[in-house]
């Protein structure tokens, strides 16, 4: 590998840290979930928020209503 390719491949790397972040907080929010929702706001082409909302389900017998 010559030294301008390492250059640009660390390049590349560092200017998508944001992105692999965004990722990580990503998957550490769908982690575990069973039941409910991950919400991810976008600004300017940018991830800015990631909102996890969990479901607890409840597993009652009809009868018990």
């Amino acid at each position: 590998m010559t030294t301008s390719t390492a250059r640009q491949l660390r390049d590349t790397v560092d200017a998508d840290e944001p992105v692999l972040e965004a990722a990580r907080q990503l998957l550490a929010a769908l982690k575990g979930i069973r039941y409910g929702a991950v919400e991810i706001t976008i600004h300017d082409g940018r991830v800015v928020q990631i909102e996890r909302r969990e479901k607890q389900r409840l597993d009652l017998p009809t009868a018990a209503l």
